[in-house]
């Protein structure tokens, strides 16, 4: 026996995994995980609603944003820990597929994971979580689809009501909020110009410090800033009324070789036809844009001082190095096709047509504007504004906005916001739950409670008392039919019914946060071990950590 025992002793430890590599696991990382998701939770949780505070990010680049759009702080953030970096992918997700609603679902996530974590402790398994979880999420959302209303509306003036009131809606919880119903009016024109195509390229958003946010303007149509010119720009024309126009993918330019060739020639007069050549290849090329019969010339490629000049001589319009967004734009608003050759320019269709072109000064730099475009399907938003941060902020406040108008136009089904629906949805899934036996009944019932954070959260960050708030929202919402929209009633410190207030929001936009929340929490759940490899930089362990690693 003493032998088998000193035997033993000797045996090396089996090391599966190399040195330096940290692994954590059991219930301890699956907490660990759940306090790092809370963490992130806390940072954006401040900026939900109408109240909400901004967040002020400095890039490692020394670059300053302010901001309170979730998906924006979320991506800013930087953030290492692997189980939190899936909030930020279900960020993500929320506005790349709907657009709004990137806070309520890290929220919710995170409230979810907050919810589940005394149930872990108390020793139930994550996979009985896993599997309530899910299922009170799909009850969740059929329940939405029950009371989503749907808003199709024929008459073009009630249809575009309902489609400004979702925008504005958006816009409430953003920087931008006191000019709510200035820009939702915009937005509603930029969706409706698109009709059927719902493209979010085909609006351009152009920003140009100075001014108010109210100078901003709306273009029926495309507008881009003046591009790089050369000498004889100035003499061409800045106003043409029904012109034609010309889009290349061509540079009209002398250029160097780009292969590094060689050629002897032993009589001047063969490197004179060298030369002659290279122009005479120039030379036709203009001319065949001239012999087009276009008066205003675009190309995504540079427009030289040779062919700059060319075209001011015979009165036509030219603007090199476009950007390739606003060629498309153009092309989709005039009707014009991108051409990459010179060549066979006198077809039919080949040209685009619009009402007027002319280039104006806004603030201190010149706009290239095209509009009385026929049939366009295109739109331009040109943002003024004090400073440069605040416009970005604009920018992607308008762009949720236009997100949620997309989406409304094409779904036509909304519910009411203010906390109103996940009120409802908590209260439902409440009165679920007694109906089934076991573990799960109690996982569901804090499952509800995960969507009071909604509410609770907009009380407390316009400085109510959440807590009075709360206790009458689930007083009224007791009473099955009467109470199913109200909400928080941030202007007066109240309860109202939101869908009265017309504080609309798009059925779509919570369909798809809790199903993010809640696949983000069960994933996250369903971690419960991490191994971290030792990155590259780290120094070689020393002679007598050599033996360390993973062992049975």
């Amino acid at each position: 026996p003493k032998h088998f025992e000193m035997s033993h002793m000797l045996q090396p430890g089996i090391i599966l995994l190399k040195e330096g590599t940290d692994t954590s696991q059991g219930l301890g990382q699956v907490i660990s995980n759940i306090n790092a998701c809370e963490a992130i939770v806390d940072t954006v949780r401040t900026t939900l609603g109408p109240s909400g505070q901004d967040k002020l990010i400095q890039s490692a680049a020394g670059n300053a944003t302010i901001t309170n759009d979730g998906a924006t702080v979320m991506r800013l953030l930087d953030i290492v820990h692997p189980a939190a970096r899936t909030l930020v992918d279900i960020a993500r997700s929320q506005d790349d597929e709907v657009g709004d609603g990137t806070t309520s679902v890290v929220l919710l996530a995170g409230e979810m994971l907050t919810a589940a974590k005394p149930f872990l402790e108390e020793g139930i398994h994550p996979q009985v979580i896993i599997r309530a979880y899910r299922k009170a999420g799909a009850l969740a959302r059929a329940k939405i689809h029950d009371l989503a209303v749907n808003v199709s509306k024929e008459d073009p003036a009630e249809r575009r009501q309902l489609l400004e009131r979702c925008g504005a809606t958006s816009l409430n919880s953003k920087l931008i909020s006191s000019h709510a119903e200035f820009f939702s009016k915009m937005v509603t024109d930029a969706v409706l110009r698109l009709e059927g195509n719902l493209e979010l390229d085909l609006i351009g958003i152009k920003k140009e410090p100075g001014g108010s946010l109210e100078d901003s303007k709306f273009i029926e149509g495309v507008a881009f800033k003046k591009t790089f010119s050369y000498a004889g720009f100035e003499q061409q024309p800045k106003k043409l009324v029904k012109p034609k126009i010309l889009i290349l993918n061509v540079e009209l330019e002398l250029q160097r070789e780009k292969d590094n060739a060689e050629i002897q020639v032993r009589d001047p007069e063969k490197y004179q036809q060298f030369v002659d050549a290279e122009w005479n290849i120039i030379y036709t090329k203009l001319e065949n844009c001239v012999k087009s019969g276009a008066n205003v010339i675009l190309s995504r490629l540079a427009i030289g001082d040779l062919a700059t000049q060319y075209f001011a001589d015979r009165g036509i319009f030219s603007a090199g190095r476009v950007e390739s967004g606003d060629i498309t734009r153009v092309a989709k608003a005039t009707g014009a096709k991108l051409q990459t050759s010179v060549n066979q320019l006198g077809e039919e269709g080949i040209l685009g047509f619009c009402e007027l072109f002319e280039e104006k000064q806004v603030g201190k730099e010149r706009y290239n504007f095209f509009t009385g475009c026929v049939d366009a399907r295109t739109a331009t938003i040109l943002l003024r504004g004090g400073g440069e941060q605040f416009i970005d902020e604009a920018e992607r406040s308008l762009h949720d906005s236009i997100m949620i108008v997309r989406r409304t136009a094409k779904t036509q089904e909304v519910v009411a916001g203010g906390g109103a629906i996940e009120m409802e949805l908590s209260r439902y899934l409440n009165e679920h739950a007694k109906t089934i036996p076991g573990k799960e009944q109690i996982i569901m019932k804090a499952y509800a409670r995960a969507f009071e954070a909604i509410p609770r959260q907009l009380s407390h960050n316009a400085g109510f008392d959440a807590t009075e708030i709360l206790n009458r929202l689930r007083k009224i919402h007791r009473v099955e039919g009467e109470g199913t929209w109200f909400g928080v009633d941030l202007v007066n410190e109240d309860i109202c019914n939101t869908f009265e207030a017309f504080v609309w929001e798009p059925a779509l936009v919570k369909l798809n946060s809790i199903e993010a929340a809640t696949e983000a929490a069960c994933m996250i759940l369903s971690v419960d071990e991490t191994v971290k490899n030792p990155s590259a930089e780290n120094k070689i362990p020393e002679a007598e950590k050599i033996m360390q690693g993973r062992g049975y």
